[in-house]
């Protein structure tokens, strides 16, 4: 086979210039020590890298997302910790109003210091985070989640909704604890009702409290579905109670019913879940089974209540100043649970709506006014006056199942105001208001402590999560450097060989050259 000298020439530069290449491409290597720059180097590798690098951006911002998570429940933490400090503050007052030689003058110091207390809380609740948004709002960061109402309770304007960050691939944290969490839920042990029916006036002889909820299960379990239950004296010292049904349940009640109007302690009575306390008056030359049967009492539980609010956007000044409940059965079966809102389309017709109200929401239920009352659902609304189309009020509903601290609070104040001296019987509603006060912010504080139980676990699972996350950096990184950089003693090596290679492709090609025929001749 002959090979022109054109060939040879082509050949030997073609290879000339491959090896040159190869020098030069590992020189740059031992450079810098990089093995795979471009997919061309490594296909598979270059594929892996990138996924890995994908990874590795995923693992920085949950790094981020763990910081910002930290800053947050450190404020959250902080704000429930001075809340749990005032409601201590609280406590304590409640527990020294009851000293039987404070005079209405002290009682009044007190309730000056629980309105202090009050507006405390109130701020406290209020309190916004580094951008500006409300922390207990829930969503809703824009919104003032707590609001005081025109008779004096206080309204939850923010929604349930918790504010997530992933700090894993499969695993997301709130960023917030809503007040409806905190502070919305706590049980109100108060939430029994006694009525009295007979006599038809009160003779002072006998006051009987609301009930105090011992016992969350058995109240809803048992004492619910019973009620409204007749509570009647049948002898000085023997209660007798008849369910709604005309059943004697005496024998659920403690001892039977048996009571001891002589003393304190023979005046409580615990039944399915409530415990009653019984005040007996008995004047001089009474004798108390005489004059104690006779005296009938109603006990239920309290009714729902409602508290409606004018929309700001109302082009009129019509409020809504009262609320019943008319037809129970009505009520239980539609009015929407939690809040709704009552929508004017003419001066007098308007529909009833879940809140929130939206562009796809449909009326629970219509009606037309009857004079100034709008009756939706089995509750009647008086209005003070004539709405306009597209008024719009706002109405909260209060099962009474739980209770606002912040509503506890202003109900211990108020009762503290109410004076009390040389009234035997206003005495002893003082000491039940107490005992109701005592037993709620003792409730509202478990509520708050389980909140804060629940930002401490999420703290704790950030540590957790956050060692993982840095594994997985550190076991990433390690992966790209022995997929991506090289091996110094090897690049050195392999650099050797293929610059003794470039050199001896030029010694071969000038040794060759030299046998051409023209060097002969």
């Amino acid at each position: 086979m002959r090979i022109s000298t054109s060939q040879f020439y082509e050949s030997t530069a073609a290879n000339y210039q491959k090896n040159f290449a190869n020098v030069v491409k590992t020189s740059e290597e031992a450079s810098s020590l990089v093995r795979v720059n471009t997919a061309a180097d490594d296909p598979v590798g270059a594929s892996r890298l990138l996924q890995l690098g994908n990874q590795a951006s995923m693992l920085s911002q949950y790094e981020a997302n763990v910081t910002t998570i930290k800053a947050t429940l450190g404020t959250t933490e902080a704000v429930m910790t001075s809340i749990g400090n005032v409601l201590q503050r609280a406590k304590e007052l409640a527990v020294s109003a009851g000293n039987a030689a404070y005079t209405d003058s002290d009682r009044k110091a007190v309730a000056s210091e629980l309105g202090s207390i009050e507006e405390q809380l109130l701020s406290l609740m209020n309190t916004k985070d580094e951008n500006g948004k409300y922390i207990f709002a829930g969503s809703k960061g824009d919104v003032v989640p707590f609001t005081r109402n025109d008779d004096g309770t206080y309204s939850y304007n923010g929604d349930q909704v918790t504010l997530d960050l992933p700090i894993g691939d499969t695993m997301s944290m709130a960023t917030n604890s809503t007040g409806w969490e905190a502070f919305q839920q706590a049980v109100n042990t108060s939430r029994s009702q006694v009525t009295m029916t007979a006599p038809a006036v009160d003779d002072g002889r006998v006051v009987l409290t609301n009930g105090q909820v011992s016992s969350a299960v058995t109240y809803n379990s048992q004492f619910r579905s019973g009620e409204p239950y007749t509570v009647e004296f049948a002898s000085g010292t023997q209660l007798k109670i008849t369910d709604s049904s005309g059943n004697d349940v005496t024998a659920e009640a403690s001892k039977g019913g048996v009571i001891n109007p002589n003393t304190q302690a023979g005046q409580t009575v615990s039944f399915r879940g409530v415990d009653l306390t019984l005040n007996v008056n008995l004047h001089t030359g009474d004798a108390a089974g005489t004059v104690l049967p006779g005296h009938t009492f109603t006990l239920a539980a309290k009714p729902d209540s409602f508290t409606p609010a004018r929309s700001p956007g109302n082009t009129t000044t019509t409020q809504i100043t009262g609320s019943t409940i008319t037809d129970p059965v009505a009520y239980h079966a539609s009015f929407p649970s939690g809040s709704a809102v009552m929508k004017f389309t003419s001066a007098t017709d308007f529909d009833l709506y879940a809140a929130p109200l939206t562009a796809d929401s449909k009326p629970v239920s219509s009606g037309t006014l009857a004079g100034n009352v709008a009756t939706a659902s089995g509750v009647s609304f008086t209005l003070n006056g004539a709405p306009a189309a597209d008024d719009q009020f706002s109405i909260a509903v209060n099962t009474h199942e739980t209770q606002n601290i912040l509503d506890t609070v202003n109900q211990l104040r108020s009762a503290l105001e109410t004076p009390v001296d040389g009234n035997n019987i206003a005495g002893q509603k003082l000491n039940a208001a107490l005992a109701s006060a005592m037993g709620n912010l003792a409730s509202g504080t478990d509520q708050l402590t389980s909140a804060l139980s629940s930002v401490g676990g999420r703290g704790q699972s950030l540590d957790t999560q956050s060692d993982t996350n840095q594994s997985f950096v550190l076991a990433n990184s390690q992966t790209q450097s022995a997929i991506r950089d090289s091996d110094p003693a090897e690049v050195m090596t392999r650099l050797t060989l293929q610059q003794t290679m470039l050199q001896a492709s030029q010694l071969a090609f000038s040794k060759i050259a030299q046998l051409g025929l023209f060097n002969k001749i």
